[in-house]
């Protein structure tokens, strides 16, 4: 028989096996929630399903209806707009106090993040998407962690973390389609701009491809 509590450690557990279904799109956007289903589906008791479901509205992920249930967060494109402008607004600042204020390590880390990045071309017919777009979430915050705005990265990284969900809906569609995505040269682009301090320049270069990866994703929504 299972405990009634669960522990920290199961409910994070459970909590990232349906933030990936939802992700992956196994559990589809509008889906009803249920905990019994959700029980058979991971083999765990109600209370670190329930406990993760809480979890997950706090992120953003799912909806609680009072006296109805939970559902899986919808999605739009006046949402995934929305989101792209804040993290760009939070983007802006941050890497411009990251221009200023950012040491050799924070060079360093932006060099490694950069060359993980290219080890891998998106372009190409088996790659890995999902292990791509993670080096690439890692290539921005990259940019921006020298910052020294520690509650402003949380911030960013919240918003960021709510776009994970549009973007892998790009990643998983972007699989049926002949026509790969090609970066075109802007990440190095914003590499050499950062590196050389040129605050005007790299916000540019962020700016451009802020709104080319919006188009992009609204175009396989």
């Amino acid at each position: 028989m299972r405990n009634t509590v669960s522990s920290p450690t199961l409910t994070n557990q459970v909590m990232e096996m349906i933030r990936q279904d939802i992700l992956l799109g196994e559990l589809a956007p509008g889906q009803k929630l249920v905990v019994a289903d959700l029980k058979s589906r991971y083999d765990v008791g109600a209370s670190p399903i329930r406990e993760a479901l809480v979890q997950l509205s706090w992120k953003k992920y799912v909806n609680f209806t009072p006296q109805k249930g939970c559902w899986v967060a919808p999605i739009s494109i006046v949402e995934l707009e929305d989101l792209f402008e804040t993290n760009l607004v939070l983007s802006k600042v941050l890497l411009k106090r990251a221009i200023e204020n950012g040491d050799e390590s924070w060079e360093l880390n932006i060099l490694t993040s950069f060359h993980k990045l290219c080890r891998i071309n998106p372009a190409e017919a088996d790659v890995d998407l999902s292990e791509w777009e993670e080096r690439h979430s890692q290539f921005h915050l990259a940019l921006l962690e020298g910052s020294c705005s520690p509650v402003m990265l949380d911030l960013y990284r919240e918003v960021y973390e709510q776009i994970e969900r549009y973007r892998h809906i790009w990643v998983c569609r972007n699989r049926h389609y002949e026509e790969r995505y090609h970066d075109n040269g802007e990440h190095e682009a914003m590499m050499k701009a950062v590196l050389s301090r040129n605050s005007e320049q790299a916000l540019a270069l962020l700016d451009e491809h802020s709104q080319r990866a919006v188009e992009m994703i609204k175009a396989y929504l």
